[in-house]
């Protein structure tokens, strides 16, 4: 009798680094999943193109597609359902996931911030903001959260969160790039954390 893994889909926008280093994780790790499912808003990402090249079945949904919002929530719900996904990874997914899709995939969807929540969240503190307002502040730290998606940009539960240090002479993008890492390490444990979670 096999055990059933435990089916992923990913949600990305861009070039999917933290995608990547979420499948690298879980090809390198005895863990009981499999990513099934990437889903983005852009048909011709770097993402996508990985997803492709490495057998995931890839879906493009936005709501010029639809005539309504809610039409376009329904068939990201459907298409979840359909794939039989148990759990919901936002990875670079630069669009706030609808009510609905929320609402369907209680404690079972995550999302990363390149910062350290519940400082420098919410609407319009995405990539390169994110990194000016820790360095505006003054703040000595930084790093990475992943927590869970609830219907409040960056406001669900932290699962996981790990510092990296503010150094003088940092910029946006050398901060940036050091939190990047931080995330690439950060993300797939985090993902180990809940499979655990899940199984217990």
């Amino acid at each position: 009798m096999t055990t059933h893994k435990t089916r992923i889909a990913v949600f990305c926008s861009g070039g999917g680094s933290n995608f990547k280093s979420i499948y690298h994780a879980i090809a390198e790790k005895p863990l009981n999943a499999e990513i099934v499912l990437c889903l983005s808003n852009r048909s011709e990402c770097g993402a996508m193109e990985f997803a492709r090249e490495n057998g995931i079945a890839t879906v493009h949904l936005t709501e010029k597609q639809f005539n309504s919002f809610d039409e376009f929530a329904a068939a990201m719900v459907k298409r979840l359902k359909d794939a039989q996904i148990d759990i919901v990874l936002l990875a670079g997914y630069m669009r706030k996931v609808p009510d609905a899709v929320v609402k369907a995939f209680p404690d079972k969807m995550l999302n990363i911030h390149p910062a350290l929540l519940p400082k420098f969240g919410g609407e319009g503190m995405y990539g390169l903001y994110v990194h000016t307002a820790v360095l505006d502040a003054g703040e000595s730290e930084s790093g990475a959260t992943v927590h869970f998606v609830n219907e409040e940009y960056d406001k669900g539960k932290i699962l996981l969160q790990r510092t990296v240090p503010v150094l003088a002479g940092d910029t946006p993008e050398s901060l940036a790039a050091r939190v990047l890492e931080c995330e690439h390490r950060l993300y797939p444990e985090a993902v180990e954390k809940l499979l655990t979670i899940q199984k217990s």
